[in-house]
């Protein structure tokens, strides 16, 4: 049988069992930089559900608009960049914890040495099983081995390699955060870009009818003047109404080619024509009521700030591997195996070897390499902190501003809606002004452009409305729930 290892051995390999102290700072999470509650001038006038508690798809209404994010959350180049970036702070991370464990590695190997007669001492050895091959003025030796064994194994008495690991480990996750953080944000970027796709469309819809009706105007205006009922003064007028109208509605298409190729860079390529058709502004469903809770929610509910919290202990993990590096490094080295001058005796119990050992390196003069070291850990972990609480600050703001939004976009439709009845009216009146010689065309002039303006300006606050509350939605960290 094999020879049992020495005290000495067993007691290095005893080590491995230890766990390594960590010089790593505790983790705290930063002071909340903002207000306890969100601006009084945001509160909703109604408690509705939590953003988290809605999944994306539960959140839209309009199946053209679903279809087209799912289509981006499969194939935008954007989020796949930021999935293989996980895949590759994963595989980071498995290589940095792999170094907290030995690495066993097993070899076997045949040497066969030719010795001159100046190499040889002694008198001619007896012919036997494993013995040396002696020739005329040479010696001929054959050697196998099998080996296994540890090399350079670090014991991480002062948390070292550990700390390291963790970093590695904090990356990973702040990779995955941020992953999710830019998932949420796709779903809203897509969202937007829909939503002015349709409130584009609605606007050309209503400069196209406006034109025709123009177009009709502008010929009877034609059929007056060479009939001497009207001057040319008015139709001039008449032909400059419609070509503000054109010039609107040139202007629509351009912005409307402009948004469906933003949208198709979103979802990865050209809008399939198979999808179902898309809802019209006023039917799109979208939930507004939602609660916005405390400000404290976002720091559990918003991938981008768990991202930056996973950084800052990143960070300290850094530092307590900075300040491990001022203690002596301690490697262990073992090797096991069975080595023999014949292959027929190499497992006997006479060719049992193995070899253990400890090497200590303690710096002494590294002038200040280690103290750099320490003080660039402790600024970039200050960096994280300011980094996280910009972070907060910023998703803050983000869900106040909405709050905001929410309550005086409302407002401000309710009384563009006033204005607009109002502009119809004013419209059919001073028509009726002018074709019973009461006022002149100036004034239905005036009265049709700006009932032209408040139809757009309805429509552009409808989508505003509509917009604002995904990015409440998303603020709040919705977008990540599964669907039920």
């Amino acid at each position: 049988m094999p020879s049992p290892l020495p005290p000495a051995a067993l007691s290095l390999a005893a080590l491995l069992l230890l766990g390594a102290c960590s010089m790593a700072p505790d983790h705290r999470r930063p002071a909340l930089p903002t207000a306890p509650a969100y601006p009084a001038e945001g509160a909703p006038a109604a408690a509705g559900p939590r953003a988290t508690d809605i999944a994306w798809q539960g959140f839209f209404a309009d199946p053209r608009l679903e279809a087209l994010i799912a289509r981006a959350l499969d194939n935008n180049r954007d989020l796949r960049t930021a999935v293989l970036r996980i895949e590759e702070a994963r595989a980071q991370y498995r290589i940095t914890r792999a170094d907290r464990l030995p690495t066993v590695d097993l070899s076997g190997g045949y040497t066969r040495t030719r010795v001159g007669s100046g190499g040889v001492t002694g008198g001619t050895p007896t012919p036997g099983p494993g013995t040396p091959i002696v020739t005329a003025g040479a010696t001929t030796v054959e050697r196998y081995d099998v080996t296994a064994g540890v090399a350079a194994f670090e014991l991480d008495f002062w948390g070292r390699v550990r700390s390291l690991s963790d970093a590695a480990r904090e990356t990973f996750l702040a990779t995955v955060e941020a992953q999710r953080a830019f998932r949420i944000g796709l779903i809203a970027d897509v969202a937007d870009a829909y939503l002015q796709l349709r409130e584009i469309d609605e606007r050309i819809a209503l400069a196209e009818r406006t034109v025709t009706a123009r177009e009709l105007g502008l010929e009877i205006a034609r059929l007056r003047l060479d009939a001497g009922v009207t001057s040319a003064l008015d139709y001039r007028q008449t032909e400059t109404l419609l070509t503000q109208a054109q010039t609107e509605l040139a202007a629509l298409r351009l912005q409307q080619a402009q948004v469906r190729n933003a949208l198709d860079l979103l979802i990865g390529g050209p809008v399939p024509a198979e999808l179902p058709p898309g809802l019209a502004l006023t039917d799109q469903g979208i939930t507004e009521t939602i609660a916005p809770g405390l400000p404290s929610d976002l720091l559990n509910n918003r991938p981008d700030i768990l991202a930056a919290e996973a950084q800052l202990r990143a960070a300290g993990a850094n530092i307590g591997a900075a300040r491990a590096a001022f203690f002596p490094r301690i490697s262990l080295t073992g090797l096991l195996g069975f080595a023999s001058t014949a292959l027929s005796g190499l497992f006997a119990d006479d060719s049992f070897t193995w070899t253990a050992g400890a090497n200590a390196a303690v710096p002494i003069f590294d002038f200040g390499r280690n103290a750099g070291n320490l003080d660039l850990a402790r600024v970039r972990s200050d960096l994280q902190v300011a980094n996280y609480e910009r972070t907060v600050q910023t998703a803050f703001r983000e869900v106040a501003d909405a709050l905001a939004a929410r309550r005086f976009l409302a407002e401000q439709l309710a009384a563009q809606q006033r204005a607009l009845a109002a502009q119809r009216d004013r419209a059919e009146l001073a028509t009726l002004r002018y074709r019973n010689g009461v006022a002149g065309y100036i004034e239905v002039l005036d009265a049709e452009r700006e009932l032209f303006a408040a139809e757009q300006v309805v429509v552009q606050t409808r989508r505003q409305q509509l917009s604002n509350a995904v990015a409440l939605y998303v603020a709040l960290g919705g977008g990540l729930r599964a669907p039920d």
